[in-house]
């Protein structure tokens, strides 16, 4: 599969998300991603793990998972599979349920498919329109101020991105407008966007987050709480690493508001999660 040519006009950053099934089943796509088997998948699709799910997308690639710890360590399969001491990681890691212990994915050649597991977190994924390869990223709260969609995006530019070329979509996760957490979580993430000198306190990182244009943060009629828009955060992150509006897709739905299609652990507080995954291709 070679890469379609792509325009990006800074003045009309629209990309649409598109419902697709798979035997009746839901799952999303983002059209910034269209080059790229990918999806958004739906808890209609639980319990299938990843090895099954890549059937939807393309049968022949190459699995890799990893098991999420909420840090913020980004692997690629070579390092997957060293941590193995395997070399095949789709058919003995999971067979023998061991994964390697990280949040992110990163590709290295074509027909490798990475995937993230999310229920309120965000799943990212990122693909570069010249090299074709592709990451995929688990952001919740901690990851993001740990930051690592930007490790992840280091992690590209070393291995020959360009950022100019780099395309980001965050799938569904929980929305802000419903996301409560206490001044010291909201702070420790807003931490992640601001220069030190703004970062000294909680107050004060909290004081120069509600100075944002657009700012994460939403109020809270309770006491010592805040609303939080995670994705909002990492969307920062990224344009403060030079990353455009337009090479950016956020996806209009919540984990939280929208129980017939995807688990949410804030709602029902059940250990199930959404996949999220996408296939790295050839060059253009």
């Amino acid at each position: 599969m070679q890469l379609s040519s792509l325009t990006l006009n800074p003045e009309f950053p629209t990309h649409s998300w598109r419902w697709r099934t798979w035997e009746k089943l839901p799952y999303l796509t983002c059209s910034l991603l269209e080059s790229w088997p990918h999806g958004f998948f739906t808890q209609q699709f639980w319990p299938r793990s990843p090895s099954e799910l890549v059937d939807v997308l393309q049968p022949d690639a190459q699995v890799y998972r990893v098991k999420q710890v909420h840090g913020n360590t980004v692997l690629t399969p070579s390092e997957i599979e060293s941590a193995a001491g395997k070399s095949n990681s789709r058919e003995v890691l999971e067979q023998e349920g061991e994964f390697a212990l990280a949040d992110g994915l990163l590709t290295q050649q074509a027909q490798q498919a990475v995937w993230v597991a999310s229920a309120d977190c965000t799943p990212v994924l990122i693909a570069d329109t010249q090299t074709g390869q592709v990451a995929a990223v688990h952001a919740g709260w901690r990851g993001t101020a740990a930051r690592i969609v930007p490790v992840a995006i280091a992690r590209l530019l070393s291995s020959g991105s360009q950022i100019q070329n780099l395309l980001v979509a965050m799938g569904p996760a929980i929305a802000g407008e419903v996301y409560q957490v206490t001044f010291p979580v909201a702070a420790e993430v807003g931490a992640s966007i601001l220069p030190q000198s703004e970062a000294d306190s909680p107050e004060s990182i909290l004081d120069a987050l509600w100075q944002l244009p657009n700012s994460p943060l939403l109020p809270d009629p309770e006491p010592g709480r805040v609303r939080l828009d995670v994705r909002r955060v990492n969307a920062i992150q990224l344009e403060q690493l030079g990353i455009y509006p337009e090479q950016i897709a956020i996806a209009p739905h919540c984990t939280y508001q929208e129980p017939e299609h995807f688990f949410s652990y804030r709602r029902d507080h059940l250990k199930k999660v959404q996949w999220s995954g996408i296939i790295s291709v050839e060059p253009s």
